[in-house]
Protein backbone atom coordinates (compact mmCIF):
# COMPACT_ATOMS: atom_id res chain seq x y z
CA UNK A 1 0.00 0.00 0.00
CA UNK A 2 1.20 3.63 -0.81
CA UNK A 3 0.46 6.27 1.08
CA UNK A 4 0.96 9.55 0.14
CA UNK A 5 1.39 12.65 2.49
CA UNK A 6 1.55 15.74 2.24
CA UNK A 7 2.59 18.80 4.25
CA UNK A 8 0.26 21.48 4.51
CA UNK A 9 1.39 24.84 3.76
CA UNK A 10 1.42 27.77 6.15
CA UNK A 11 -1.65 29.48 6.26
CA UNK A 12 -3.86 26.90 4.81
CA UNK A 13 -6.43 24.02 6.25
CA UNK A 14 -6.49 20.66 5.50
CA UNK A 15 -9.66 18.78 5.50
CA UNK A 16 -11.58 15.59 5.11
CA UNK A 17 -14.93 15.60 3.70
CA UNK A 18 -17.52 12.49 3.97
CA UNK A 19 -20.55 12.61 1.96
CA UNK A 20 -23.24 10.01 3.23
CA UNK A 21 -26.58 8.96 2.35
CA UNK A 22 -29.55 6.90 2.96
CA UNK A 23 -32.03 4.95 0.53
CA UNK A 24 -34.85 4.80 1.99
CA UNK A 25 -37.24 7.22 4.64
CA UNK A 26 -36.25 5.71 8.55
CA UNK A 27 -38.52 5.20 11.15
CA UNK A 28 -38.84 8.71 12.90
CA UNK A 29 -38.87 8.86 16.55
CA UNK A 30 -41.57 11.33 18.29
CA UNK A 31 -39.26 13.43 19.60
CA UNK A 32 -40.40 16.70 21.62
CA UNK A 33 -38.65 20.06 21.68
CA UNK A 34 -39.74 23.17 23.26
CA UNK A 35 -37.95 24.70 19.44
CA UNK A 36 -40.15 25.32 16.83
CA UNK A 37 -39.52 25.06 12.87
CA UNK A 38 -41.06 27.55 10.29
CA UNK A 39 -39.98 27.98 6.82
CA UNK A 40 -37.61 31.20 5.58
CA UNK A 41 -39.11 32.63 2.44
CA UNK A 42 -37.34 34.94 0.17
CA UNK A 43 -34.32 35.66 2.77
CA UNK A 44 -32.07 38.28 1.56
CA UNK A 45 -27.88 37.25 1.03
CA UNK A 46 -26.92 39.43 3.88
CA UNK A 47 -29.60 37.74 6.48
CA UNK A 48 -29.05 34.42 4.84
CA UNK A 49 -25.03 35.17 5.46
CA UNK A 50 -25.12 36.95 9.00
CA UNK A 51 -27.25 32.98 10.32
CA UNK A 52 -24.53 31.17 8.25
CA UNK A 53 -21.82 33.05 10.59
CA UNK A 54 -23.73 32.72 13.63
CA UNK A 55 -24.67 29.22 12.96
CA UNK A 56 -21.37 27.81 11.05
CA UNK A 57 -18.31 29.95 12.53
CA UNK A 58 -17.68 27.67 15.08
CA UNK A 59 -16.92 25.26 12.94
CA UNK A 60 -15.45 27.45 9.79
CA UNK A 61 -18.30 27.28 7.65
CA UNK A 62 -17.22 29.49 4.90
CA UNK A 63 -18.99 27.88 1.54
CA UNK A 64 -21.59 30.54 1.31
CA UNK A 65 -19.88 33.46 2.43
CA UNK A 66 -17.28 32.99 -0.11
CA UNK A 67 -19.82 33.17 -2.98
CA UNK A 68 -20.29 35.91 -5.46
CA UNK A 69 -24.01 37.86 -4.29
CA UNK A 70 -25.23 36.77 -7.08
CA UNK A 71 -24.71 32.91 -7.47
CA UNK A 72 -25.42 32.86 -3.45
CA UNK A 73 -29.22 35.33 -4.72
CA UNK A 74 -29.53 32.34 -7.23
CA UNK A 75 -29.70 29.70 -4.71
CA UNK A 76 -31.72 31.22 -2.13
CA UNK A 77 -34.40 32.67 -4.76
CA UNK A 78 -34.34 29.01 -6.62
CA UNK A 79 -37.85 27.18 -5.59
CA UNK A 80 -36.27 23.73 -5.02
CA UNK A 81 -33.98 24.85 -2.30
CA UNK A 82 -36.22 25.20 1.13
CA UNK A 83 -35.12 27.14 4.12
CA UNK A 84 -36.24 26.75 7.53
CA UNK A 85 -35.62 28.60 10.80
CA UNK A 86 -35.20 26.93 14.04
CA UNK A 87 -36.37 29.04 16.44
CA UNK A 88 -36.66 28.98 20.41
CA UNK A 89 -39.44 29.62 23.09
CA UNK A 90 -38.97 33.17 23.04
CA UNK A 91 -38.92 33.33 18.96
CA UNK A 92 -35.59 33.69 18.82
CA UNK A 93 -33.65 32.23 15.74
CA UNK A 94 -31.68 29.52 17.07
CA UNK A 95 -30.47 27.49 13.52
CA UNK A 96 -31.76 26.61 10.33
CA UNK A 97 -32.17 23.62 7.37
CA UNK A 98 -31.58 24.10 4.33
CA UNK A 99 -32.93 21.48 1.78
CA UNK A 100 -31.86 21.33 -2.05
CA UNK A 101 -34.22 19.27 -4.30
CA UNK A 102 -32.93 20.90 -7.81
CA UNK A 103 -31.58 17.40 -8.69
CA UNK A 104 -34.54 15.17 -9.65
CA UNK A 105 -35.60 12.14 -6.77
CA UNK A 106 -32.77 13.63 -4.36
CA UNK A 107 -32.56 16.34 -1.25
CA UNK A 108 -29.43 17.50 0.09
CA UNK A 109 -29.44 18.76 3.53
CA UNK A 110 -27.32 21.16 2.42
CA UNK A 111 -26.58 22.79 5.73
CA UNK A 112 -28.03 22.04 9.33
CA UNK A 113 -27.22 23.41 12.42
CA UNK A 114 -27.69 25.32 15.31
CA UNK A 115 -26.18 28.40 17.56
CA UNK A 116 -23.12 27.07 19.61
CA UNK A 117 -25.33 27.73 22.70
CA UNK A 118 -27.80 24.76 21.65
CA UNK A 119 -24.42 22.77 20.71
CA UNK A 120 -24.79 19.32 22.50
CA UNK A 121 -28.17 19.95 24.19
CA UNK A 122 -29.83 16.97 22.36
CA UNK A 123 -31.61 19.18 20.07
CA UNK A 124 -30.12 17.94 17.36
CA UNK A 125 -31.60 14.82 17.26
CA UNK A 126 -35.15 16.65 17.30
CA UNK A 127 -34.06 18.64 14.46
CA UNK A 128 -32.68 15.79 12.14
CA UNK A 129 -36.26 14.06 12.69
CA UNK A 130 -37.53 17.14 11.57
CA UNK A 131 -35.46 17.73 8.67
CA UNK A 132 -36.13 13.84 7.84
CA UNK A 133 -39.54 14.48 7.57
CA UNK A 134 -39.39 17.12 5.27
CA UNK A 135 -36.75 15.78 3.21
CA UNK A 136 -38.56 11.77 2.24
CA UNK A 137 -41.66 13.53 0.50
CA UNK A 138 -43.01 11.81 -2.50
CA UNK A 139 -40.92 11.22 -5.33
CA UNK A 140 -37.71 11.10 -3.07
CA UNK A 141 -35.55 7.73 -3.08
CA UNK A 142 -32.39 9.47 -1.66
CA UNK A 143 -31.47 12.02 1.25
CA UNK A 144 -27.86 12.83 1.57
CA UNK A 145 -25.51 15.55 3.05
CA UNK A 146 -21.71 16.03 4.43
CA UNK A 147 -19.59 16.67 6.63
CA UNK A 148 -15.76 17.55 7.25
CA UNK A 149 -13.10 17.56 9.84
CA UNK A 150 -13.94 21.19 10.46
CA UNK A 151 -17.21 20.24 12.17
CA UNK A 152 -18.20 19.50 15.14
CA UNK A 153 -16.42 15.57 16.09
CA UNK A 154 -19.76 14.40 17.25
CA UNK A 155 -20.83 15.31 13.76
CA UNK A 156 -20.48 12.55 11.96
CA UNK A 157 -21.13 10.07 13.92
CA UNK A 158 -24.85 11.77 14.61
CA UNK A 159 -25.27 11.39 11.26
CA UNK A 160 -23.81 7.76 10.77
CA UNK A 161 -26.95 6.79 14.07
CA UNK A 162 -29.26 8.77 12.35
CA UNK A 163 -28.98 6.15 9.54
CA UNK A 164 -26.87 7.52 6.83
CA UNK A 165 -24.03 6.04 5.74
CA UNK A 166 -20.79 7.32 4.06
CA UNK A 167 -20.64 6.73 0.40
CA UNK A 168 -17.86 8.32 -0.84
CA UNK A 169 -14.88 10.63 0.89
CA UNK A 170 -12.17 14.09 -0.23
CA UNK A 171 -9.72 15.92 0.86
CA UNK A 172 -9.48 19.55 1.07
CA UNK A 173 -6.54 22.07 1.14
CA UNK A 174 -7.83 26.16 1.09
CA UNK A 175 -6.63 28.74 2.74
CA UNK A 176 -7.08 29.26 6.12
CA UNK A 177 -10.10 31.82 6.69
CA UNK A 178 -8.84 33.29 9.85
CA UNK A 179 -5.83 34.66 8.27
CA UNK A 180 -7.47 35.90 4.82
CA UNK A 181 -10.02 38.05 7.67
CA UNK A 182 -13.34 36.15 6.18
CA UNK A 183 -13.79 34.36 10.11
CA UNK A 184 -12.40 35.69 13.23
CA UNK A 185 -8.78 33.89 14.42
CA UNK A 186 -11.29 32.60 17.20
CA UNK A 187 -13.03 30.84 14.68
CA UNK A 188 -13.14 26.96 14.85
CA UNK A 189 -10.75 26.57 17.80
CA UNK A 190 -10.68 22.82 17.33
CA UNK A 191 -8.45 23.49 13.89
CA UNK A 192 -5.08 24.71 14.14
CA UNK A 193 -3.38 27.98 12.87
CA UNK A 194 -0.64 27.35 10.52
CA UNK A 195 0.89 30.66 10.45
Amino acid sequence: MIMSVRDVPAGHVATIISHLEMLEKPRLPLLESDLYIERWADPSAEDYCALFRKVGEPWMWTSRLLMDRDGLTAILDDPAVEISLVRDGNEAVVGFIELDFRVPRQCEIAFFGLIPALNGKGQGRWMMSRALDMAWRDGIGRVWLHTCTQDSPRALPFYQQCGFRIFRQQTDLMEDPRLTGLLPRSAAPHVPILE
